[in-house]
This record gives C-alpha cells, sequence and structure tokens, in this order.
C-alpha cells in the first residue's frame, strides 16, 4: 500500500489539532506528505428585501490571511522537521472544499476529526466528516476524541 499525500482539514478547534497530531505520526509511518486545508465559509448578510443577501469582501480577506498565518504557524510548531507539509485555504462549503482539494492534489488518504455531534444538531445539520466520507475521492479515516487504535513506534 502507498500513502504518499495525506489530507488533514483544519478548523483550529482541539478536535481537528489532536487529528493533525495523529496524521503526522501516520504521515512519517509512510513517508507521506501532508497537506492542511482550513475552509473559510463566505460570510453573507442580508442588505435590504430589494438587493438580496451580499458578502462582504475586505472581512473574507481579513479571515483569508489571519488563516495562512495561524495553517504557517501550526506547521512550524507542530510538524516542521517531521514530514513535509503544505498548507491549503480555500472558501465554501466545508465538506465539498475538503473533497474538491482532495481530488485536486490527488490524496491517497484524508483524516479528519469528528466533532461527536448528537441529536437535534446531527439531525439538521449532519457532520462534514460524515459528508467528506461519503463523497471523497480516497479513503477516509475518521478520528474521534478520545483517540484509540494505532500505536506508532518509529523508533527504527
Amino acid at each position: 500500500m502507498k500513502i504518499k499525500k495525506i489530507l488533514v482539514p483544519i478548523d483550529f478547534s482541539e478536535y481537528s489539532l489532536k487529528a493533525l497530531n495523529y496524521a503526522v505520526e501516520f504521515a512519517q509511518v509512510f513517508q507521506a506528505e501532508l497537506f492542511l486545508v482550513y475552509v473559510i465559509e463566505p460570510m453573507v448578510y442580508p442588505a435590504d428585501f430589494s438587493m438580496g443577501q451580499i458578502t462582504i469582501p475586505e472581512i473574507d480577506t481579513s479571515i483569508n490571511s489571519q488563516a495562512e498565518e495561524d495553517i504557517e504557524k501550526i506547521i512550524k510548531e507542530r510538524i516542521s522537521g517531521k514530514v513535509n507539509a503544505k498548507g491549503i485555504i480555500k472558501t465554501g462549503r466545508p465538506f465539498l472544499e475538503i473533497i474538491e482539494t482532495a481530488s485536486e492534489i490527488d490524496a491517497d488518504l484524508i483524516i479528519i476529526a469528528t466533532h461527536g455531534m448528537t441529536g437535534m444538531e446531527h439531525l439538521l445539520f449532519g457532520s462534514t466528516a460524515e459528508k467528506v466520507v461519503r463523497k471523497s475521492p480516497c479513503p477516509v479515516l475518521t478520528l474521534r476524541d478520545p483517540i484509540k487504535g494505532f500505536q506508532f513506534n518509529n523508533s527504527k
């Protein structure tokens, strides 16, 4: 089995950062490259009833710049020197952008955290991880906190 490119969706939550830590170890075992993707959902505000909805590009630009800085900081602090990693910023619906990014980079695997939504919240919104699993062009490893399973030993 060849795993050379691993996509890791990041939303800067504790869940996604724990999944990233796991993905770094996983990438080390397979000598794979990591791609961190953060998806910005566009901010749309109702202007008034005659104009419909409008977006505010200045805010989106500011969020994009901050996201780029945050991803670079995460790469530097949590990954640097362990495996090759690249940050990607997208704008749109998270599950669609994650799936599209996986296709664009020809990912061999997606490692994604679940947030454990239950009840009405899950019924109304579903889960990004669940939608990615259903539509992904490659295998998806979902991680729920606390992370159990594989224990890596890199002392070769």
